[in-house]
């Protein structure tokens, strides 16, 4: 899958001189790092349920999988041989209707049905090599318009109408894992936890007596660039052009590509969207950074608020970072020359 490591996790521990009651996991899963904390339980309860997660999130990821075998991968081989239905399970079902929901929403930016795209550019596989893309096979992917409508889902079966549809839910997938790890944890009667799947992060409760602090990557330094206060229940994610990418000829190309192009998003180094308490919380945390990443930079903010997003950041090319009003008030700067450069979004 998309395998995208969007946002430098950085828990931050306060000083004291006893030992904190806190229980960490890390995993590899979704082609990248997954992070599990958890405050105030037991090591043996926490372990077993950070297991528990862990066994989940990789189940998902095999039956989400865009490139080796799948629930997917069978969808997309019906979708190319025309409409021929095949049977799914409910949760693929809901799934595919809520992309189909937010896909509509964000006008197309947000679009899982555009794998064809995203195979061309070298980003279905788990390493990235320069391409050299046919531009006609680009312009004949784009004319054929494959959208999330386009799949047709009816009593436990799904066909396309466009056979040029082909699912990648890499943009979709960690932030769904996000809900149901949080729903684990309620139900293990678990208070305070964080949950980390490569950036993509949401909280659960607090840690001790102080809310969970995550930080902000700096898309061209090893460090954080700022860092936040998430209250319990809160999702944060971000989208960059630092770790699913290639360079040619001097030219940076990352795996967020616009559908309405065809050609991965220049101009643009990361952005950071806020997303408060409620039921897809982690969902919406992975997909509507992409809208506002794809958007023109004039048009960013009127983006944000066509998808209901009030607290983002983004950091462009030529050091200019754009900060809505709300986030900028949540922000602890690291980098004071890169604060210079906030500009508060109109």
């Amino acid at each position: 899958m998309r395998g995208l490591i969007l946002f430098f996790f950085g828990l931050l521990l306060m000083s004291c001189s006893r030992v904190e009651p806190i229980y960490h996991m890390q995993s590899f899963v979704f082609g990248t790092m997954v992070d599990i904390s958890i405050y105030g339980e037991s090591e043996e309860d926490a372990q077993a349920i950070s297991n528990d997660i862990i066994r989940q999130f990789q189940d998902l990821h095999n039956r989400l999988h865009a490139w080796r075998p799948s629930e997917i991968t069978v969808l997309n081989h019906a979708f190319r041989s025309g409409k021929v239905p095949v049977r799914i399970a409910p949760d693929i079902a809901d799934i595919i209707a809520d992309a189909t929901e937010l896909s509509i929403k964000s006008k197309g930016a947000f679009n899982p049905a555009i794998g064809a795209l995203i195979n061309e550019w070298g980003f279905q596989q788990d390493e990235f090599k320069p391409v050299k893309v046919n531009q006609q096979r680009i312009a004949q992917l784009v004319k054929a318009n494959p959208q999330m409508v386009d799949i047709v889902v009816d009593d436990g079966k799904v066909f396309s109408t466009n056979p040029s549809v082909q699912l990648d839910l890499g943009g979709y997938a960690k932030g769904y894992a996000l809900d149901q790890a949080l729903l684990i944890l309620r139900k293990q009667g678990v208070s305070n936890a964080l949950i980390n799947i490569g950036g993509n992060i949401i909280a659960l409760g607090k840690h001790g007596d102080q809310p969970w602090r995550v930080g902000i990557q700096h898309p061209r330094k090893p460090n954080a660039i700022a860092t936040l206060d998430l209250p319990s229940g809160w999702a944060i994610g971000t989208s960059g052009d630092y770790q699913r990418y290639f360079e040619l000829k001097g030219v940076r190309y990352c795996h967020i590509i616009n559908p309405a192009t065809g050609y991965p998003v220049q101009g643009v180094q990361s952005v950071t969207v806020l997303i408060p308490p409620q039921p897809n919380a982690g969902v919406l945390s992975d997909v509507t950074s992409k809208p506002i990443f794809i958007a023109q930079p004039e048009a960013r903010a009127s983006v944000a608020r066509q998808i209901g997003i009030q607290d983002y950041l983004v950091i462009e090319n030529d050091n200019r970072i754009l900060a809505s009003a709300s986030m900028a008030q949540r922000l602890t700067w690291l980098d004071k020359q890169a604060q210079q450069h906030v500009v508060e979004a109109p």
